[in-house]
């Protein structure tokens, strides 16, 4: 599997936070009936590295990704569980290196044009922007754009259905990520994921 060119063709990446065990099967399920068979599942709780064990083994189809991975054993843990990418909020030099190791996608986040040198400095040619809204949101990285052509974008905070499209018109825009199609009853989250791919395509 070519994991770029995976979430390239969707251009979506659900961020997912599970508080439970309960919650992972039922909430993948309902992810994959909407169409959207990527997750990024996060080390923000005690149960992260169970979620992405469950979703690497149960859901062959999925592309199961590991984020919030703020240091060195988190990321080795979530690759010895099978993640295929790795996102951080910030740029991890660790993390930027085991990736590179591993021929594994690593999405560290930056907002400052040092800190997206140094990104590029690692081979990181998809960059996090992170927290978008925060930080100027499309303005600012249509405006570091001009600086680091090579470079594109995966933005992710304060996007959802509603700047969605307008996001993905730009063509420094690699995908998207978020959490808004997460919320709700394993009904509503397939309906959010079928509703974010139709915008994404459209």
């Amino acid at each position: 599997m070519d994991v770029k060119q995976f979430i390239s063709n969707y251009k979506v990446v659900p961020v997912v936070v599970f508080n439970s065990v309960d919650e992972v099967r039922p909430k993948l399920r309902a992810m994959c009936d909407g169409k959207l068979p990527i997750a990024e599942i996060t080390y923000r709780t005690a149960c992260a590295a169970d979620a992405i064990k469950i979703a690497v083994n149960e859901f062959p189809d999925m592309l199961v990704g590991a984020g919030t991975v703020i240091n060195e054993a988190q990321c080795r843990e979530a690759l010895r569980l099978g993640a295929k990418f790795i996102v951080s909020p910030g740029f991890s030099e660790e993390a930027a290196k085991i990736c590179a190791d591993e021929n594994i996608p690593y999405f560290g986040g930056c907002v400052t044009p040092t800190e997206i040198m140094k990104a590029l400095s690692y081979g990181c040619d998809v960059i996090k922007f992170f927290p978008a809204s925060n930080y100027g949101g499309l303005e600012a990285i249509k405006a570091l754009s001009a600086a680091f052509p090579s470079a594109s974008f995966l933005p992710t905070g304060g996007i959802s259905d509603k700047n969605l499209k307008e996001y993905l018109a730009c063509d420094k825009i690699f995908a998207v990520g978020g959490s808004w199609m997460m919320k709700g009853t394993p009904e509503e989250v397939a309906a959010k994921c079928s509703e974010a791919v139709r915008i994404a395509k459209g």
